[in-house]
């Protein structure tokens, strides 16, 4: 890991789609060590916010910062950040590791990847990892995916939805994983609809919808009162015109 911790910062943020504002005026920060959900019904906008973290996605106007430093596609600071939104475009015919070295070679260092073997014990994917991806199963391939967001070792991790098609197993296995890798000082955003998982996992909660901030904070203080993290939520996000969770 650099010697220098790696802060997400989102600065008066939007982005439009014609008359349709994804991201309006979004400001959030995410230390390191944090543990962040982004949350929000679909359509808040979560998404949109990850691509601009990553580069994918230009804002409209507003900074994103990642280590001090801007954002843009390219920008040599995405070397220190392991991403999962849509997921890399694995070559069916070839096996799962295979993949993983097509993809490290687009970064132009030697093979191996710093945490492979960690990666590889997150897949969990055992024998199946030599054999071709067109036979994988959709929770083979996000484990596959995750695998590649974290064999670089980074000291940013930004996850959309990553407990997709895993199972229960699966799922704890990846939390304990993050825990671990916030304990060392890593800077984690997710994104997910599981609010359960969510309550166990993160240390602090951005809340969006209709494309602005509806709340950010520590877990502990966004909860208050409420027993669990699905009726704080709803407390801060229905209304009249709430999008469907």
């Amino acid at each position: 890991m650099s010697a220098h911790p790696a802060t997400i910062r989102v600065e008066a943020v939007s982005k439009r789609y014609g008359r349709q504002h994804a991201v309006d005026q979004l400001t959030f920060a995410v230390e390191p060590g944090q543990t962040c959900a982004l949350l929000g019904p679909n359509g808040a906008g979560k998404t949109t916010t990850m691509r601009m973290l990553v580069g994918l996605t230009a804002p409209d106007g507003g900074t994103v910062r990642i280590a001090d430093t801007p954002v843009h596609l390219g920008a040599p600071v995405l070397h220190r950040v392991g991403v999962l939104i849509d997921g890399p475009a694995f070559v069916p015919h070839l096996t799962g590791m295979a993949n993983l070295r097509l993809l490290w070679a687009a970064a132009r260092r030697d093979w191996p990847p710093p945490g492979l073997a960690d990666a590889l014990d997150l897949a969990g994917l055992g024998p199946a990892v030599d054999r071709k991806v067109k036979g994988y199963s959709m929770g083979m391939r996000q484990r596959l995916m995750l695998a590649h967001a974290v064999m670089r070792r980074p000291d940013v991790l930004i996850l959309d939805e990553p407990a997709n098609g895993l199972d229960p197993a699966e799922v704890r296995a990846l939390r304990h994983h993050l825990a671990a890798r916030a304990e060392s000082g890593v800077t984690i955003l997710i994104s997910s609809h599981q609010l359960a998982e969510v309550q166990l996992l993160a240390s602090h909660l951005v809340v969006m919808n209709h494309g602005r901030l509806v709340s950010s904070g520590s877990l502990e203080n966004l909860l208050g009162a409420h027993a669990s993290l699905e009726d704080a939520y709803l407390n801060m996000t229905e209304g009249p015109d709430r999008a469907a969770f």
